[in-house]
């Protein structure tokens, strides 16, 4: 039976699968993506409301735009991947950041769950009123490309940072 899946604002309701994802995450070592995730979630509801903050716009750092973070649950309410939604783009957005991060925790990749977050994740930019959304990722992430090519992505040039990483841009209609 598939899963079925939500994506839900953050909540103080399921910290303890949320502080499962995190704790799972942190200790593969790996980057955490989206950016959102490396809060430290040690004075949880001071972390919900802080994304809670980003997303209506207020209190948001010098340059930055309004963000909305949602986390992407089973019917269990289990903690499979999160996304960081940006409202508009600065010019480090649109070359390296794009509209829309996602990441899945390590135990749950391979299963589809990233292709689903993203296609909800488009859903939720339409409402915001975002009718292209830029999605990127590293040229050497394959699996996040196969996501962005099976959500719709349309090429757009790449941009090449300054240590040489290549960034693979798309744009999605929403």
């Amino acid at each position: 039976m598939e899963r079925e899946l939500y994506l839900i604002a953050p909540t103080v309701e399921i910290k303890e699968e949320y502080l499962a994802f995190y704790k799972e995450w942190k200790e593969s070592g790996e980057v955490m993506t989206p950016w959102v995730i490396e809060k430290d979630p040690s004075d949880f509801e001071n972390m919900v409301q802080y994304l809670s903050s980003n997303a209506r716009g207020v209190n948001l750092p010098e340059g930055w735009v309004p963000d909305s973070t949602y986390w992407l649950t089973d019917e269990n309410k289990k903690v499979l991947g999160a996304v960081n939604i940006r409202h508009s783009l600065t010019e480090l957005l649109m070359n390296a950041g794009g509209h829309i991060g996602y990441g899945i925790r390590p135990s749950e990749r391979k299963k589809g769950y990233a292709t689903r977050l993203l296609e909800l994740s488009l859903l939720k930019a339409k409402e915001l009123g975002i009718k292209r959304a830029l999605v990127v990722c590293d040229e050497s992430n394959i699996g996040s490309l196969k996501t962005i090519l099976n959500n719709g992505g349309h090429p757009d040039e790449d941009f090449i940072e300054e240590d040489g990483n290549v960034v693979k841009r798309f744009w999605i209609n929403t």
